[in-house]
């Protein structure tokens, strides 16, 4: 099995970071990843995505036209990828960032407030884990402890102190795709 998924957003809200740990997760767990990042024109409030491929066989190519799935930070990223999923796909988007609903009917679709439950953690900065959790409680693709267990794997060292936060940060997430 191979799933594809695409992780965008302006510069500085953690995509890139967060395709980067998804493909640590499954890389420690023994599949074969690829990671694919893309940088806009400005380091921060640019534009950043990346494509992550997980799969149990050799992958071919780390280009997807087509992604399984996607977490989608903003309206301009909401816009370009919608309509790129698969049917049958997943598709989390930051409600806190996006005007607008679903076009799409054959996709599992999640509005999720990230900025406000960021908030509510004490910073901006975990919006990313957030709406990984949330794709992890979508998708049967890694476990939630194999994604922490990446976290705390390699997370750089100067970040360290941020461990405890990433990991709350998952858990909210993935309940908040549970319902809870």
């Amino acid at each position: 099995m191979q799933t594809e998924i695409i992780f965008a957003g302006f510069g500085g809200q953690g995509a890139l970071f967060a395709g980067q740990i998804l493909a640590f997760a499954g890389m420690d767990s023994g599949k074969e990843v690829t990671w694919m990042p893309s940088y806009g024109p400005e380091m921060r409030g640019g534009t950043a995505n990346c494509q992550v491929t997980v799969a149990d066989e050799e992958i071919g190519s780390p280009l997807t036209r087509s992604p399984t799935a996607a977490i989608l930070m903003n309206l301009p990223s909401f816009d370009k990828y919608e309509p790129m999923i698969k049917p049958g796909g997943a598709l989390i988007v930051n409600s806190s960032l996006v005007n607008r609903g679903f076009v799409r009917s054959d996709i599992d679709g999640l509005l999720i407030p990230a900025n406000e439950i960021a908030e509510s953690l004490g910073t901006q900065r975990l919006i990313n884990m957030i709406m990984l959790g949330a794709l992890l409680q979508k998708l049967t693709l890694l476990s939630l402890q194999e994604v922490e267990a990446a976290l705390e794997n390699h997370l750089p060292e100067r970040h360290r102190k941020l461990l405890p936060a990433n990991i709350e940060a998952l858990r909210k997430g993935a309940a908040f795709a549970r319902g809870e």
